[in-house]
Parts: C-alpha cells; sequence; structure tokens
C-alpha cells in the first residue's frame, strides 16, 4: 500500500522536515536500554535480582515504528495566557518565525497558509479533559503545509508520538480523518500543558515532531464475548511466557514494514 504526503510546490523545493517513517526517529532512552537490568532494591533476593526491561516488549517496540512523524515547518512562538485583552481577560497568541524564513518560505506560506494562524475557542470543548488542561484557554493550532492522501477505505490515526514525547508543554488533540476522500490538509489543535507550567510562554522550534499518522483500513466490525476454559487459558500463558517467544510466534508473522 501507498500513502501519499504532497504540499505546496515552493515548500516542497525547501527539502526541509518531510515527513519520515516514525521508526527513524526512535529515542535515544530507549536505544541505549538495556534488554535486562538488575534490581537494586533487592540484591540479595535470588529470584529478583534480574529484571527484563521494555526495550525486549514488542508491542512497545511497536508503537516507536508503526506510521509516519510529522515535524513543525516554523518555529512556533506561544503567549498563552500572558497577555490580556482590553478588559483584563488573558488571552492566546501565536507567532511563528515566517517573517526570518526567507522570501523562499514566504512564497511557500502563501500557499499553504501557515501565516493563517486559527484558534479554537475554549467553549468548543468546554467540560473535556482538554478543556481543563488547557487552562479554559483558546487552543492553539499548528498548520500542516502536507496533504495526506490514501488509498480507497483508508484512514489515518493522528495522535502524539507514542511512548515518544520528549516534551511535555504541548500535545495535539487525537483525531481520525478519512484521508481517502479528505481533499485538504489536516490541521491541528493543541492543548498546552497549563495544569503544570500555568500561564506560560515557550518556543515550539522548526523541525519539532508533533503527530504520528498511522494509515488503517477502515472496516465494519461485530463484537463478540465468550467464555475461554481455564485449561485453554494456562496454555496460551505458557506459550508466550519465556523470552522472545512473542516476537518469534506473532509479532515476525505479522508485523508492518513502513517505508
Amino acid at each position: 500500500m501507498e500513502i501519499e504526503f504532497s504540499t505546496h510546490e515552493d515548500y516542497y523545493l525547501l527539502k526541509e522536515n518531510f515527513p519520515t517513517p516514525i521508526k527513524l526517529n526512535i529515542p535515544e532512552w530507549y536505544k541505549k536500554l538495556e534488554h535486562g537490568t538488575r534490581n537494586t532494591r533487592a540484591p540479595n533476593h535470588k529470584n529478583m535480582i534480574y529484571w527484563k526491561t521494555v526495550k525486549g516488549c514488542m508491542p512497545f517496540l511497536e508503537t516507536l515504528t508503526s506510521g509516519y512523524l510529522l515535524r513543525l515547518p516554523v518555529d512556533y512562538f506561544i503567549q498563552h495566557g500572558t497577555i490580556k485583552d482590553d478588559d483584563g481577560t488573558p488571552v492566546v497568541k501565536v507567532m511563528t518565525s515566517l517573517e526570518s524564513e526567507g522570501e523562499s518560505m514566504y512564497q511557500a506560506a502563501k500557499g499553504l497558509n501557515i501565516n493563517a494562524l486559527a484558534t479554537h475557542h475554549p467553549l468548543q470543548l468546554e467540560g473535556s479533559p482538554f478543556f481543563k488542561k488547557n487552562g479554559g484557554l483558546a487552543f492553539s493550532k499548528i498548520t500542516n503545509p502536507w496533504h495526506i492522501k490514501t488509498p480507497p477505505g483508508y484512514s489515518c490515526l493522528f495522535l502524539n508520538p507514542l511512548n515518544n514525547e520528549e516534551q511535555d508543554r504541548f500535545s495535539i488533540i487525537p483525531g481520525i480523518v478519512h484521508t481517502d476522500q479528505y481533499q485538504v490538509e489536516v490541521n491541528f489543535p493543541i492543548v498546552v500543558n497549563h495544569e503544570k507550567y500555568g500561564n506560560c510562554e515557550f518556543l515550539i522550534p522548526k523541525g519539532t515532531p508533533y503527530a504520528q499518522v498511522i494509515p488503517f483500513k477502515r472496516d465494519d466490525w461485530k463484537m463478540k464475548i465468550k467464555s475461554r476454559s481455564t485449561k485453554k487459558s494456562k496454555q496460551k500463558i505458557w506459550q508466550l511466557s519465556f523470552l522472545n517467544r512473542y516476537k518469534n510466534l506473532i509479532f515476525n508473522r505479522g508485523k508492518s514494514s513502513w517505508t
């Protein structure tokens, strides 16, 4: 299958921050992690000397290698509640480095509307966890320069990079888009971590990873609920209880290739 990322020709010629398979962005902490570690809390306990780490967990690894990565096309400077309007109400203001990016980026931006910095009114998400986390303020929005096209019957899940967040000041609001039919770029409202940082000002540098794109096939599903015998349950647990059993029996047979 093929997923297509296309953009305004002037931006394409810049050759900057193209989407990439997310497997090329494995975090350094994961690369350095050993497959096992000693339990220093109980060094003399015979049964608890050695622990397997998440390095051997294939489901965790798949979160780091499935889909594609989007990066910011320009710097975003966000003033979240640090300025006020005429009646003293805290407001949100977003600025970009567009003016300092040079003529080629400026021309590209004219076709991409990067300079059309939109926000969402906080009441559009009133009562949600996002509203509280964002401090009841307006939601800033990232303009994505890439139109994404998938084959008929395929959609894309957009979410924060899974298990790979190197910053916690902001996160996108996840969503699913029928990218086989949607004809324009998907833009991303973000939630600022107001609960931790309060009213704040911060820079999100150009090139910062901000969204993971996972294409999938839409299908009709019917739910079935049933019981399973204790004998079968124990048998399955035994089969997968040894190191690398899941990797060899299940993961290597069913994994997807993202290029």
